[in-house]
């Protein structure tokens, strides 16, 4: 080997070892500030009277079940007639009146869900449980997106069949990670 050649592969290591060093300090950096961003807001004035308050925390877990409840029933009931059952209900009018309780539910199911999350930042952001259901949370939204981006509910199309049933085993998935969650 030469020693051009050898001074060449020398100036490529330590470049590689700049380069590597410098992504891996800026990320790093980048999760050492989301830490402390996320610390903060969990020390936040009013999460910490909520966090200091023995009742808020269950009371908010009630709420947060109450509107879990309604908004998989709503849905569980829609997916059913999508996929056959429930026939002597009319799709569209079902659809229709049960839009504002899904609304509601998830609205709710929001409020409270992001409210226990900021009160227990530092125990939920590492449990797989948790990103379990957020990930699954984000394939129910994206799978309803994809159904109501498509038109009117096709209930003979067997796409649609095929995400009304998904979207039942989704919602139980999502419901079991947050089961789990106090348990992991």
């Amino acid at each position: 080997m030469t020693s051009a050649s050898a001074t060449t592969i020398r100036w490529q290591n330590a470049l590689h070892a700049y380069l590597y060093q410098s992504v891996v300090s800026q990320q790093i950096d980048s999760a050492t500030s989301a830490a402390a961003t996320l610390g903060r807001l969990e020390a936040w004035a009013p999460i910490a009277a909520l966090k200091s308050n023995l009742y808020a925390y269950p009371l908010l877990e009630v709420v947060h079940l109450v509107a879990l409840a309604t908004l998989f029933g709503t849905i569980l009931v829609v997916d059913l007639r999508i996929l056959g059952r429930l026939r002597a209900l009319d799709l569209g009018a079902l659809v229709r009146g049960l839009l504002p309780w899904t609304i509601a539910g998830f609205a709710l199911a929001l409020l409270t869900g992001l409210t226990m999350f900021v009160m227990r930042i530092s125990d939920l952001i590492a449990n797989p449980m948790f990103i379990a259901k957020m990930c699954l949370l984000f394939a129910a939204g994206t799978n309803a997106g994809i159904l109501h981006a498509r038109g009117p509910i096709n209930k003979n199309s067997g796409i649609t069949r095929g995400q009304a049933f998904l979207s039942i085993l989704i919602w139980i998935a999502v419901i079991f990670c947050g089961r789990w969650i106090a348990y992991i």
